[in-house]
C-alpha cells in the first residue's frame, strides 16, 4: 500500500510535470509569436530601406542620387488626364559598356542636347566646360541611340519638384555599365542648397561618383544638397513643357511616383557648336 508521504510525493510530482509542461509551452508559443513579430518587422524594416534606398534622385545605375527630406504624405487626388501624344513606335536599347567613354568632348565649345518627348521638346544647354565627363558621357550615349524611347519613370512633386529620366529599364534601377565622376557641385547657380528651377542634374546612389545615365530636371527650386552634378539649363520653352508633365501629377497620390502623362523620350540629340 502505498503511503501518505509517498502519495503526497507522487502527487507533488505530477504538479511538478505539469507546471513543467505549462512552462515549455508558453515558451514554444513565446518563440512562435516573436517568431511572427520579428518576421513582420523585417518586412516593415525591408519595406522601409527599400524605399529609403530607391528615395528621390536615387537610381540604381551605379545612380537614386539622394538626400531628399521626408515629407507628409498627401491624400490621392483623381487623375489629370494625359496632356502627352503616344509614343514613337522603337524598341529601348539595352547596350551596357564596360567604361566610361573616352573623354572627346571639346571643352571650349558650346553643346546643348534637345529632348524630343511625347509631351514637347526640351531643350537643354549644356555645361560641358564645367562637367567634362557628364557632357561627354551624354553626347556617346545620345549618339547610341541609348536614350530613345525610354520613359522619364519618375516624378516628385512633395519636398522637391522634379522629372527624373534616362533610365532603360522605366523603373530607376538601370544604367550603361559605368558611373562617371561628379563635377561642378561649386557651380554658381547652387545657393542654400537649391538645385533652382531648370537645372539639369545627375542621379546617384547617394554615394560619390555614381553617376551613370539617369538625371533630373528640375521645373520647381529645390532644396537638395550640392550632391548631384548641375550639368545643363532647360530652355524657356523646356520649361512649358515640365509644367505641362507636372501639373498632370503623379500616380501615388503622394507626391513620388510615376508621372501620370506619358513622358517618353522619342530621340534624344546631343549637339556641338
Amino acid at each position: 500500500m502505498v503511503s501518505q508521504e509517498q502519495r503526497r510525493r507522487q502527487l507533488a510530482r505530477e504538479k511538478f510535470l505539469r507546471q513543467q509542461q505549462r512552462r515549455t509551452s508558453a515558451r514554444r508559443k513565446a518563440r512562435m509569436r516573436n517568431s511572427v513579430i520579428a518576421s513582420v518587422l523585417g518586412v516593415v524594416v525591408i519595406g522601409s530601406l527599400a524605399l529609403y534606398t530607391t528615395g528621390v534622385l536615387k537610381g540604381d545605375d551605379g545612380k537614386e542620387n539622394a538626400g531628399a527630406e521626408v515629407t507628409p504624405s498627401a491624400s490621392p487626388t483623381s487623375k489629370a488626364p494625359d496632356p502627352c501624344e503616344k509614343p514613337a513606335e522603337g524598341k529601348v536599347k539595352t547596350a551596357t559598356w564596360k567604361k566610361e567613354p573616352e573623354l572627346t568632348v571639346d571643352k571650349s565649345a558650346k553643346y546643348t542636347m534637345k529632348l524630343a518627348t511625347t509631351c514637347g521638346d526640351i531643350d537643354i544647354d549644356l555645361k560641358a566646360s564645367a562637367a567634362p565627363h557628364t557632357v561627354n558621357s551624354f553626347a556617346f550615349l545620345a549618339g547610341k541611340n541609348y536614350f530613345d524611347h525610354t520613359k522619364c519613370h519618375r516624378l516628385t512633386t512633395n519636398g522637391i519638384y522634379v522629372l527624373q529620366c534616362g533610365d532603360p529599364t522605366g523603373v530607376g534601377t538601370g544604367g550603361p555599365g559605368y558611373t562617371i565622376p561628379d563635377e561642378n557641385l561649386k557651380d554658381k547657380s547652387l545657393k542654400d542648397n537649391v538645385y533652382p528651377a531648370g537645372t539639369v542634374a545627375m542621379a546617384n546612389t547617394g554615394q560619390k561618383h555614381t553617376g551613370g545615365s539617369q538625371f533630373f530636371l528640375v521645373y520647381q527650386d529645390s532644396q537638395l544638397p550640392p550632391s548631384y552634378t548641375p550639368f545643363g539649363t532647360v530652355s524657356e520653352s523646356g520649361m512649358k513643357v515640365l509644367k505641362k508633365i507636372a501639373d498632370a501629377g503623379e500616380s501615388t497620390g503622394q507626391g513620388d511616383g510615376a508621372p501620370n502623362a506619358t513622358v517618353v523620350i522619342n530621340k534624344a540629340t546631343v549637339t556641338k557648336s
